[in-house]
């Protein structure tokens, strides 16, 4: 196979992706990719990182850092990635596999690491697994689809969510469940940031914060790898001490004042994909939904015949009552997220924070967690903070808060 051959895999959530880049880097390869054989492979891959984070954290041994004083899990994502990519380049590996290279990545950072690919695709073989068409590498000309386990030809690029079934099904049947016991909040404002400023030693990450959140109100946090939202966001959640002895309001009360982490987070709905990344517990898809009411990741308590009528309320809203009894690790990707955002919404909080919710999922279930989104939006009290890199088709936030880089910290502008 020639050099200059450069390969682009499509995939969505049903797709076993991990076993097929499993068998390809260990040599087990389909008809369609031979001319792979007695090629060595390397994987620019999320796991990867955080393989080497692993590493770092427990040996305390800098590997593909070893040039800087920074560690590797002190980094933005966008420096990550650049990192790996280098790392990978240098192991002078035959090919590479991209493992959805952009995701979790700023504008710039993408732009950044389609010129290193651009460059590394005139050496040497690459193959993209990509779950979202708009990633699509321009040098990646030869086109499969993987369905399920197998390789098949492409010859037209996928369709992006057109489906009119797809869109009907978009609207689910029914509208949001009330909940069997409210997770009451007095007032208008839930969240205040007067003037919030963070530094981490002599570095400085937030400059001057001003932001309100009030009941009922979607709101996109936007800003590029490095600007800050995970400080932010964990300020709001009261998980970082840097709140302390700044004027930060969290539901009513300065941070500080005598409430405790827990208070806070009964009122906090909260998902990240990294939440469930490696989440290997057996509980049902049911059960998981329940949990929400316990602010536990997996159901630990007896649940009350109250308590399993809202769940199944909630499954039977996104149509996937039939899987109830089905192990969360067992279900798609994209059932998963549902799962969660239903597990985050079960306590009715007047809060929702949604970290990069839609990386990784492919177009059709990041069109229909959108309107999952929407509809939570539309048709509750809760307000939203949806965090994302991505300018997902048909998220309709009524306010942007966007993280602007400076000398000083990240500034922060309401668009």
């Amino acid at each position: 196979m020639a050099l200059k051959i450069h390969w682009a895999i499509f995939t969505n959530n049903d797709s076993q992706k991990d076993k097929c880049i499993e068998d390809i880097l260990n040599g087990k390869l389909p008809d369609v990719l031979k001319g792979l054989e007695g090629l060595q492979g390397a994987l620019f891959a999320k796991t990867t990182l955080q393989e080497f984070i692993d590493e770092e954290e427990k040996h305390d041994i800098k590997i593909i850092t070893r040039d800087t004083q920074q560690r590797l899990s002190t980094m933005s994502s966008g420096e990550q990635k650049k990192a790996l990519l280098n790392y990978l380049i240098k192991t002078g590996a035959d090919f590479l596999i991209l493992d959805n290279p952009f995701d979790n990545l700023d504008k710039a950072s993408q732009k950044d690491i389609r010129i290193l690919l651009e460059q590394l695709a005139e050496t040497t073989l690459t193959i993209q697994f990509l779950s979202r068409r708009t990633d699509l590498l321009p040098f990646c000309r030869q086109w499969l689809y993987l369905e399920k386990s197998h390789l098949r030809p492409l010859s037209d690029l996928p369709s992006a969510h057109t489906n009119k079934e797809k869109e009907h099904k978009n609207n689910f049947s029914g509208t949001i469940p009330l909940p069997y016991r409210s997770t009451v909040h007095e007032g208008t404002h839930l969240i205040e940031c007067k003037g919030i400023s963070v530094f981490y030693g002599d570095r400085p990450i937030l400059d001057h914060i001003q932001w309100t959140i009030k009941k009922g109100e979607f709101w996109q946090l936007i800003g590029p790898n490095g600007s800050g939202k995970s400080t932010l966001l964990s300020m709001i959640t009261g998980d970082n001490h840097k709140g302390y002895g700044q004027d930060l309001y969290l539901f009513g009360h300065r941070k500080g004042s005598g409430e405790s982490v827990w208070d806070i987070k009964k009122k906090i709905g909260y998902y990240s994909p990294s939440m469930t990344a490696n989440f290997s517990g057996l509980h049902s898809a049911f059960n998981m939904v329940i949990s929400g009411l316990n602010d536990s990741v997996g159901l630990y308590l007896m649940a009350t015949e109250n308590q399993k009528a809202l769940a199944k309320k909630w499954l039977i809203l996104l149509d996937l009552w039939p899987l109830r009894d089905t192990n969360f690790a067992d279900l798609t990707t994209g059932q998963q997220r549902m799962i969660m955002v239903a597990r985050a919404m079960v306590k009715y909080p007047p809060l929702l924070i949604l970290d990069e919710p839609t990386a990784g999922l492919d177009d059709d279930n990041a069109a229909l967690f959108t309107a999952l989104v929407n509809k939570i939006a539309a048709e509750s009290d809760t307000a939203i903070v949806f965090v994302s890199h991505r300018t997902e088709p048909g998220l309709r936030p009524k306010y942007i808060y966007t993280l602007t880089k400076s000398p000083h910290g990240s500034l922060g502008n309401v668009v």
